[in-house]
C-alpha cells in the first residue's frame, strides 16, 4: 500500500501535467493557475487511500481523483469571488488576478471539466459515480445556499448549522471515499460505511476550523484568529452562544454582530469572553469529539484489516491533530 506522502505527490504529478490544448488559453488559464498553488488535497487523497485498501493500483483513478481536485476548486473559486477575497493559499485570487468575469467562466469551465474527467473512470461503475458526484454538487450549492441564508438571521439553531456544513463541507470528503471504494469493487456496506466514515469526519474537521479560529495558536493554525468573529459569521460558536446567553449576554452579543464601526482587538476579545463565561469552548471540543469517535464506529465497520485501514486512520487522525 501506498502512504499519504506517495499518493500526494502522485496527485500532484499528475495535476501539474495535465495538458490544456483547448482555446482560447485566457479561458484555461486561470484553471491552471488555480490548480497549481497547492492545497493539502484532502479529496483526492481520501479517494486513493479508500481504493487502495482493496486494491494496489491506485494510479488507475487518477482521473476521478483529479475531478474531485478539480471541482473542489472550482467551488474555491466561486467562493472568493462571493466574498470578494483578495488572497488565497498566499497567492492572488482569480477575480483579483483577472477580473470578475473570467472567475466566473473559468469557475464554470472547471465544474464541466470536473465532470469530464470523472467519466474517465471505469465504463461498468460510470452511472453509480456519476449519480454520487451530481447529488454531491447539488448538495454542496444547497448548502451554500444555507450558509448565505444564515447571515441575515441571529435564530439559526445548531440543527441547522450541522446540515449546512455537512452540505457544504462533509459530503464531498464522503463523496471522495465512496468513490473510491465502488471503483475498487468494494461491497455495497463498506462504500457505505466509508461514506458515513467522510461525513462524520468532515463534520469534525469543521467543527474544529470554527474552534481554532476562536482558540487557535496562529503559528500552528496557519492564520489569525478571530476572523470568523470580525465578519459575524455564523459558526457553531455564535449560534451557541446566542441559543445559551441570557438577556444581558444576548444584548452584548448583538451590539457586536450589528456594530459597523469597532476595533477588531476589541471586539474579537469582547466576543471570545462571551463564548468562555458560556462555555462554548467546552462545548464545541465535546461536539468535535462526538463526530470523531462517530466517524471511528463507520471505520471500524470496513470490512478490511486492519493493516488495509491505517493509512486511512492516521492521514485522519492528523487532519483533526492541528494544535490549538
Amino acid at each position: 500500500m501506498l502512504t499519504d506522502k506517495e499518493i500526494l505527490k502522485m496527485i500532484n504529478s499528475y495535476l501539474d501535467n495535465l495538458p490544456y490544448t483547448r482555446k482560447p488559453q485566457s479561458l484555461y488559464e486561470p484553471v491552471k493557475y488555480v490548480l497549481s498553488i497547492g492545497g493539502k488535497r484532502i479529496r483526492p487523497s481520501l479517494m486513493l487511500m479508500a481504493y487502495n485498501m482493496y486494491k494496489d493500483d491506485p494510479e488507475n483513478i487518477l482521473p476521478s481523483a483529479c475531478a474531485i481536485e478539480t471541482y473542489h476548486n472550482y467551488t474555491l473559486l466561486h467562493d472568493d469571488l462571493m466574498d470578494n477575497a483578495d488572497m488565497r493559499r498566499g497567492k492572488p485570487t482569480v477575480h483579483t488576478k483577472w477580473n470578475a468575469n473570467t472567475a466566473i467562466l473559468s469557475g464554470d469551465s472547471m465544474l464541466v471539466l470536473a465532470f469530464q474527467r470523472m467519466m474517465q473512470c471505469r465504463h461498468d461503475k460510470m452511472k453509480a459515480v456519476l449519480d454520487l458526484f451530481t447529488e454531491t454538487s447539488l448538495e454542496i450549492g444547497e448548502g451554500q445556499q444555507y450558509d448565505m441564508d444564515f447571515e441575515n438571521r441571529t435564530d439559526v439553531t445548531e440543527d441547522e448549522y450541522i446540515e449546512m456544513i455537512r452540505l457544504k463541507t462533509s459530503v464531498l470528503l464522503a463523496c471522495s471515499l465512496k468513490i473510491g471504494a465502488i471503483l475498487a469493487d468494494a461491497p455495497d456496506t463498506d462504500a457505505d460505511a466509508l461514506y458515513r466514515f467522510g461525513e462524520q469526519i468532515g463534520l469534525a474537521f469543521q467543527l474544529q476550523d470554527d474552534y481554532l479560529d476562536v482558540y487557535g495558536d496562529p503559528a500552528v493554525f496557519g492564520k489569525a484568529v478571530g476572523g470568523d468573529i470580525l465578519c459575524n459569521k455564523k459558526t457553531y460558536m455564535l449560534i451557541n452562544a446566542f441559543n445559551r446567553a441570557d438577556e444581558k449576554q444576548r444584548g452584548q452579543l448583538l451590539k457586536w454582530v450589528t456594530s459597523y464601526t469597532f476595533v477588531p482587538e476589541e471586539k474579537i476579545a469582547a466576543v471570545t469572553s462571551l463564548y468562555n463565561e458560556l462555555g462554548i469552548d467546552k462545548l464545541a471540543q465535546e461536539k468535535i469529539e462526538y463526530y470523531f469517535r462517530q466517524s471511528r464506529k463507520y471505520l471500524a465497520d470496513v470490512k478490511v484489516s486492519d493493516e488495509r485501514k491505517a493509512v486511512l486512520e492516521a492521514y485522519t487522525d492528523n487532519m483533526m491533530n492541528r494544535c490549538v
